[in-house]
């Protein structure tokens, strides 16, 4: 290879190319980017823990910048129509305004001599003089949709709504608050990301967008039926708005991870869902597993990118599988809030992906475990019952 093309100056693009400066001095690598430097949505993104080790392998320096940027939290408050409860432990999460994380990959990138353009949008990758295109142009990727049919790409959309806030309320620790009201159910995550903000994801089922009238507001009026819907929760203070307005969110899925010479990383191959956090870190760790695949066969780039896609489909696999199975106990949330109390709920909910098996659940949360034992004991037998009783029917 003599040069890389990356579309997509998101955190995943960034992060590929200053490892692929760092693995291939020899080759030029430039990003293109869309939309002006320094323009970005949203608010705060979360590192976890896992994740930023990860960074760490691949980048030292790029995951110390990263980490040094972030706010660290632990812990979780989870209330459910107003009952509240501290789930204590669990791993130590970084999370980050995405545009801290985005400055601070530019800079990196600057100080590698990687040229990034902006306000620079590729229509047609193509048009690029690249022997790799590396795809990292998120869920509306002109890469996917130039080759969709090539790629194997399907996409569908999430019944429930929700828009990505900020908010000066500071929450010492990751809030998740489930209510019911006269209009529906309503849910919001907010987590802080710097010493004196924080992001504040507001959601809502399908028949509470429609019976609210969300689904005729202004997206200043949305703004501010959030601020009433969630009034306890922000103490009083102001919701933020980056481009936050009520969306459904796309399920976007690749058969293939690339076409020719061309690849695909992060949201433009598999859409992410903010339950689980993990949407950056996913991205992120594809960038990772390209650029060790084309370390490996440097001389053959159709190898390289077919063991891209082999070597890292398991991994991935968990992790989308972990966030399908919590997107769609989302989807059925209403039902859960009508017929569960707060404990059952937050059980429920950090069951929801299988991944917290019991014996990690009393590792990594005994105080909360042991606290509500009993509860957790009956709230098991009667799921074991209705089982077995549905196994027989």
């Amino acid at each position: 290879m003599k040069k890389i093309a990356v579309i997509g100056g998101g955190p995943s693009g960034l992060f590929f190319a200053l490892m692929a400066r760092r693995r291939f001095p020899n080759v030029a690598v430039e990003v293109f980017e869309q939309n002006p430097f320094s323009a970005t949505f949203g608010f705060g993104i979360i590192l976890a823990e896992g994740g930023l080790g990860r960074f760490r392998d691949a980048d030292p320096e790029a995951a110390d910048a990263i980490m040094a940027a972030s706010y660290i939290t632990r812990d979780r408050v989870f209330s459910h129509n107003g009952e509240a409860i501290n789930i204590e432990g669990g791993a130590y999460g970084g999370a980050i305004a995405r545009i801290k994380l985005l400055n601070t990959l530019q800079d990196l990138c600057h100080a590698r001599g990687i040229p990034v353009h902006y306000e620079q949008r590729i229509e047609n990758p193509d048009m690029l003089d690249a022997d790799l295109i590396v795809g990292a142009d998120g869920v509306n990727s002109v890469v996917r949709r130039a080759y969709e049919g090539q790629f194997g790409s399907s996409c569908w959309y999430l019944t429930n709504r929700m828009a990505w806030y900020g908010t000066t309320t500071h929450f010492p620790s990751p809030i998740l608050s489930f209510k019911t009201t006269k209009f529906g159910h309503f849910w919001a995550a907010a987590y802080p990301h710097s010493e004196t903000t924080s992001t504040f994801v507001a959601e809502c089922d399908a028949d509470a967008w429609a019976r609210s009238g969300l689904n005729r507001m202004t997206a200043e009026q949305r703004m501010a039926f959030s601020e009433q819907i969630f009034a306890g929760e922000l103490d009083g203070q102001p919701l933020l708005s980056n481009r936050s307005d009520w969306i459904s969110l796309p399920v976007i899925r690749c058969k293939n991870w690339w076409v020719g010479h061309r690849v695909l990383i992060g949201d433009a191959l598999h859409s992410p869902h903010p339950s689980i956090g993990s949407g950056t870190r996913i991205a992120m760790e594809d960038a990772i597993a390209l650029i060790d695949a084309l370390a490996d066969y440097a001389d053959d780039l159709p190898r390289a990118l077919a063991e891209y896609q082999r070597r890292h489909t398991p991994e991935t696999a968990k992790l989308v599988d972990a966030m399908e199975k919590s997107y769609e106990w989302y989807e059925q949330v209403g039902e859960k809030m009508d017929s569960m109390d707060a404990i059952t709920l937050a059980f429920d909910f950090m069951t929801r992906t299988g991944r917290l098996s019991p014996q990690r659940l009393y590792r990594e949360y005994p105080k909360f475990m042991q606290k509500y034992e009993t509860k957790w004991n009956a709230w098991q037998a009667s799921r074991s019952q209705t089982e077995t009783v549905l196994a027989g029917v």
